[in-house]
């Protein structure tokens, strides 16, 4: 028998604590502790060297369960569309004007936080609502 691995979702991105701060919101994450020795994030980060200074940042599910996202500066920008995105699944279980309404009440509680909505497909029975995050990179409401 095959053993689950654990993984972790990397982003690659130009502000790494700001976007890791914008998916902790959507997907109630936390940040995790500073490594040890530090009492602070502020203070890891006076400990680094100037470039290596805010080129990393991570959240974490408090329950344990979903998979770290790790987030990554890069030199260049967002070029094409994501080949992977998530799903945020808000209306798992739910059918027609009921799912609807469950992700469009997702959709508006996000754009406050700066995602910016594509489009909303509905066909009377399962709708999707595609959504960019504040550094373009698609996800879903699902």
């Amino acid at each position: 028998m095959t053993s689950v691995k654990k993984f972790q979702v990397t982003f690659d991105c130009a502000e790494p604590e700001r976007l890791a701060r914008f998916w902790c919101e959507v997907l109630g994450y936390v940040v995790p502790p500073p490594p040890e020795g530090f009492a602070t994030w502020d203070d890891y980060k006076g400990s680094q060297p100037p470039e290596q200074r805010d080129a990393w940042f991570a959240c974490v599910d408090p329950s344990g369960v979903g998979p770290r996202l790790y987030f990554q500066r890069v030199p260049e920008g967002k070029a094409a569309k994501n080949r992977l995105h998530l799903d945020v699944r808000v209306g798992t279980g739910l059918v027609g004007e009921e799912r609807l309404a469950a992700l469009a009440a997702e959709r508006a509680r996000l754009v406050p936080l700066g995602a910016v909505h594509v489009r909303t497909l509905y066909d009377g029975t399962d709708a999707c609502i595609p959504m960019r995050d504040i550094e373009g990179n698609e996800f879903c409401i699902d």
